[in-house]
């Protein structure tokens, strides 16, 4: 029950918005669309917009017409019923008085009667409709007394100091906006890089609910909640809207019924299940969302336990788990089913308790879809204004840039400088340089480090002189950084070291292309092809010491172990034999948060890291560069005529040339380019590349023969004399 209070204000009664009792539906359950057309006696309005006024109620015995948030700002009403009594509780007379007080104050917007709304300010006397306080950016408080507060009054946030130089995107639509606190813009009182729209959070607060309403960011509830109230964000005590859908998660309740080994020995098929026999499916005892035959895991009674591949990972403990076993001579009858039909692990993430993987089931749907450049904006976020000068010898990079990175001063949340500088030089000058084309650089070196091995695809290497160096760790950790502060794609990843990172080596099953070792290669393919025992024998035999040394060596019986001969020799050359330096360089990956982003949504990361990036066209670089000064109409269409001419191959340059040139990168970040690339038109006779701001100053020429001569000529040429000067560390 709600009581009177100073200045005639109320104090609202909680919304009980239930899916058992929801109080919109008593008003108009006669008829649905009755109070479509009838006007609000309060505002005067027909509108039907309930994200903006709230439901549109109409009693239809007294044949009255209220918005919610009309009705619930109002200065002179309180609530004096029960819920079900008049509107909400608020009784028919109280409204009919309230309705004849506001008749004789007149609106300050639209100045017409019936204001029933003032600004709680003292020796403030504006009164406005509901509708015209929102057209002015008045402030509704749904929360505490439900103050309200006109536009010269309204509560604002305050920031010590803006140091946000470039637009951010709004959280939750991504549009980029300017981070200044306006009434249409707000800022997160938890995280000071998140903002917002407003028209955003009300959405998303009346979708949500008090119950799931936080921050997009560090999903903070109490902190985020009191000052979206503060700042007029109506939020409703209701369940949040996908918890109401009927049958939302019907699926969810249904006992998984499948047998998933990997070689299943049920004639009947994998979804036959009969009770209180062999062929009764066990399901797994801590995600249940996997399941057996108990005869597929050689499982005596229904009673024992069983798990799925990817929880037995997180269950024992990882270094117990990848322990090698001793290396003894072992026979094939010692082997049980489960091993020899252990399942091939499926594409999934890390098993979790019942209760988290319940919630992750709810949010599965929408995580995959997110696109790679969204998530790599928001690791963005992380990066401070503070900035980090990095003195980087274009002659030795790797080692100048590893010595940038080690040093104790260096934080990897600050923002990067990049300062050329050359050994030789007495006087010691430094040049500015740009930041994506040191990453770029720096990716290049990396791919053909020591710490990789293979060809395209490329696995991490067991290299001693690394591991003393700490190299693996610096690798992962460069890679992190490289990516969030807007680095290239690696796309050299093989997908077995991708699958080792996003699922755990103990679920990942390499292939024989994973193998570089030319003689590993050879024995692997000897023992597949093997067609008799004899030969498979004289193979082992032949590779005894280093079966022995691998712990690899097994007694043959049958042709048949020639396969877990070969996937032992294959799982330890590609997996155990380099357990050390996968470990550090997850280490160091998991600078900046990557490994967790690229563990949570593996498919946006997954084209990155094995995929080269796509080729690029002339409509790509057509709409990646923007038009910043153009004094010749005519330059900007040779520009899109050169562009055309390089697609099809009438010129001795590629689209990749001419990134490079403008920008030192050959393709397009996954984080974007920052500043955003850009053409200018000046009166020159040869095209510049300004790779610190990434613009290209395009010549004025008098024909388009003139115009792709010289930017043929000013790029090619620069390319090359940057390859030959570069061609030195490169190979080093």
């Amino acid at each position: 029950v709600l009581i009177p209070t100073l200045q005639n204000r109320f104090i609202y009664l909680r919304e009980r918005e239930s899916p058992k009792q929801t109080p919109c539906l008593k008003m108009n359950e006669n008829k649905p669309g009755a109070s479509q057309n009838l006007a609000c006696v309060f505002c005067r309005k027909n509108d039907d917009c309930p994200n903006q006024y709230g439901e549109k109620k109409t009693n239809e015995k007294w044949n009255l017409t209220v918005h919610y948030y009309c009705l619930l700002m109002s200065s002179g009403i309180w609530q004096r019923g029960k819920e079900e009594e008049g509107v909400y509780g608020f009784l028919i007379e109280d409204i009919r008085k309230e309705v004849n007080r506001a008749s004789k104050l007149k609106c300050c917007v639209c100045k017409k009667n019936g204001a029933s709304i003032g600004c709680v300010a003292p020796r403030c006397k504006r009164s406005y409709h509901f509708p015209c306080g929102l057209q002015k950016e008045c402030i509704f408080q749904f929360t505490g007394n439900f103050a309200s507060f006109c536009w010269k009054h309204r509560p604002v946030q305050k920031i010590t100091s803006n140091n946000y130089r470039d637009s951010l995107p709004c959280t939750i639509c991504l549009e980029f906006i300017e981070p200044i606190p306006t009434y249409n813009i707000l800022r997160s009182p938890c995280c000071k890089n998140a903002w917002f729209h407003r028209d955003c959070l009300q959405v998303q607060a009346i979708n949500a609910g008090v119950f799931f309403f936080r921050c997009t960011i560090c999903n903070n509830s109490d902190i985020f909640q009191k000052e979206m109230l503060r700042m007029g964000i109506h939020i409703p005590e209701k369940d949040a809207s996908w918890e109401l859908e009927e049958n939302a998660y019907q699926e969810l309740l249904q006992h998984y019924e499948h047998c998933d080994v990997r070689r299943c020995r049920c004639k009947e098929g994998r979804d036959y299940n009969a009770p209180d026999s062999k062929w009764e499916i066990k399901r797994c005892q801590c995600c249940g969302s996997s399941g057996t035959h108990l005869a597929c895991s050689s499982l005596r009674s229904w009673e024992q336990n069983w798990e799925c591949l990817e929880c037995r990972g997180i269950l024992y403990n990882s270094e117990d788990f990848q322990k090698a076993k001793k290396h003894t001579l072992t026979s094939t009858n010692s082997v049980g089913i489960t091993d020899c039909l252990l399942e091939e692990s499926s594409p999934k993430l890390p098993r979790q308790s019942p209760g988290a993987q319940h919630k992750d089931l709810l949010r599965q749907g929408s995580k995959f879809r997110r696109d790679v450049s969204t998530i790599m904006i928001e690791l963005g976020f992380q990066i401070k204004k503070k900035t980090k000068r990095l003195w980087i010898n274009k002659a030795n990079i790797w080692n100048s840039a590893l010595d940038g990175f080690r040093n104790q001063n260096f934080n990897p949340s600050y923002t990067i400088e990049i300062a050329y500088v050359n050994e030789n030089d007495n006087f010691e000058r430094e040049h500015p340089g740009s930041k994506q084309e040191f990453l770029s650089l720096l990716m290049q070196h990396l791919e053909n480090s020591p710490v990789f091995e293979g060809s395209l695809s490329k696995n991490l290497s067991l290299n001693s002189q690394a591991l003393k160096e700490n190299l693996y760790y610096e690798a992962g950790k460069i890679l992190a950084i490289s990516l969030v502060h807007g680095g290239p794609s690696p796309g050299f990843f093989s997908k077995t070291l991708f699958n080792c990172l996003v699922y755990g080596p103990e679920n990942t099953q390499p292939i024989l292309d994973d193998v570089s070792d030319f003689d590993v290669a050879q024995i692997i393919i000897r023992v597949n092809t093997a067609t008799n025992v004899a030969d498979l024998n004289s193979i082992v035999n032949e590779c005894y010491n280093y079966l022995e040394l691998i712990g690899c060596l097994r007694l043959i019986t049958s042709l048949s172990d020639k396969y877990m001969l070969a996937k032992d020799i294959l799982v330890y050359h590609v997996i155990k034999r380099v357990q050390a330096p996968f470990e550090s360089f997850k280490q160091g990956l998991k600078t900046l948060g990557v490994l967790e982003k690229i563990q949570t949504y593996p498919e946006a990361f997954y084209s990155i890291f094995c995929h080269k990036p796509e080729n690029l066209s002339a409509k790509i670089l057509s709409d990646l560069f923007t038009v910043r000064t153009l004094t010749d109409v005519q330059a900007l269409g040779f520009w899109n005529s050169y562009l055309q001419a390089v697609e099809d191959g009438k010129s001795a340059i590629t689209m990749e040339d001419i990134l490079i040139f403008a920008t030192g990168c050959s393709s397009i970040p996954p984080a974007g380019f920052k500043p955003t690339p850009s053409i200018e038109c000046l009166h020159m006779d040869f095209p510049v590349g300004n790779k610190c701001n990434n613009c290209l100053a395009l010549p004025i020429t008098n024909t388009y023969q003139e115009f792709q001569e010289n930017m043929d000529f000013s790029i090619r040429n620069t390319l090359r004399l940057e390859k030959e000067e570069s061609s030195h560390y490169i190979g080093h």
